[in-house]
């Protein structure tokens, strides 16, 4: 009978990676990391996922893993920061080895494709709860800030929104997809791919960004407050897979501008900037679509193709609005 795992043995056998870059990593009180070039400034992002509140019981555990890093990468994209290092801390009902090893897999293999490196964390016995600090590096002045929006930006998204949401539908039983759709559409919630590529190649060219976490109308609200202007967007002009375009169009709409967990970055940038926008994406290799444009007046007008006004009745996800 193989004995229990304890604590230490666990983060041994499935934490513990050597490191190029940091001074000392995990096995320690502290990771030692090297200080960043004079001219940059360390970029910090947590976020925390909960077994039933941003993942159903019985997730994939790869899966979760590199969800659980890439939703903080994607916030390392939204400033234009460089993957440098992260810390995992992890809460567990048990210490399930084929969970953790689904678990580390998943996690690791987005790490090496970041080239970002575990550095510390912790673990405790409780409900299952996946929280991971990231650390990136920008150059001074360079960062891209919700707070730099003027009037008279265009308003671009990358890849495509609403997939992740289609599919969450799905397995809530809001609606049912076809197999084919499923498996389109599973990967955009499971596994989202952060666009660091494309933060980068925005420096020097965006004026404002996020990333698109709580869907895109509401994290465009952030945007807009923190820069103190409003918007107007063409919700026709939003892109959609396949698979989305298939669907009703108020269920398209749904899980284009509320549904969340997209990843997306949604960025603005001068018009006279739009041949530099087309050139970052094509560097980071990610398509960018313009949605919109920043205006003066204060507040969000939704219209559609023909310049008809919508109703905006598409509320993002909120983590303690009561359903």
């Amino acid at each position: 009978m193989t004995a229990p795992l304890g604590e230490f043995d666990l983060i041994a056998r499935y934490f513990t990676r050597p490191v190029r870059r940091a001074a000392l990593g995990v096995g320690d009180d502290c990771a030692l990391l090297a200080a960043p070039a004079a001219n940059e400034q360390i970029a910090i992002s947590s976020d925390m996922l909960v077994e039933g509140r941003h993942f159903l019981p019985g997730a994939d555990p790869d899966a979760l893993g590199h969800k659980a890093l890439a939703v903080n990468l994607s916030d390392l994209a939204a400033v234009g920061a460089r993957p440098h290092a992260f810390t995992l801390a992890i809460a567990l009902p048990e210490a399930d080895p084929r969970w953790l090893e689904g678990f580390a897999r998943g996690l690791f293999a987005l790490a090496e494709a970041h080239d970002i490196e575990l550095v510390g964390g912790d673990t405790t016995r409780g409900p299952r709860n996946l929280c991971i600090t990231v650390l990136g590096f920008v150059p001074r002045g360079l960062a891209l800030l919700r707070s730099g929006a003027r009037p008279g930006d265009d308003l671009w998204v990358s890849g495509t929104v609403g997939d992740a949401r289609l599919a969450l539908g799905h397995r809530l039983g809001e609606w049912t997809l076809d197999a084919q759709t499923q498996d389109s559409t599973f990967p955009r919630m499971d596994r989202p791919e952060p666009r660091v590529a494309l933060g980068l190649a925005l420096r020097n060219v965006a004026q404002a960004a996020l990333d698109i976490s709580d869907g895109l109308l509401a994290d465009l609200g952030h945007l807009l407050r923190a820069s103190k202007v409003g918007a107007t967007v063409d919700a026709d002009a939003c892109p959609a897979s396949a698979a989305l375009r298939s669907q009703p169009l108020q269920r398209r709409r749904l899980c284009q501008l509320a549904g969340g967990d997209d990843y997306e970055l949604l960025f603005t940038a001068p018009p006279t900037e739009r041949n530099a926008v087309a050139a970052a994406a094509a560097q980071a290799a990610t398509p960018v679509t313009r949605i919109g444009r920043i205006d003066a007046e204060p507040g969000l007008r939704l219209i559609d193709a023909s310049g008809q006004v919508l109703d905006n009745v598409y509320a993002g996800f909120d983590h303690f609005r009561t359903p």
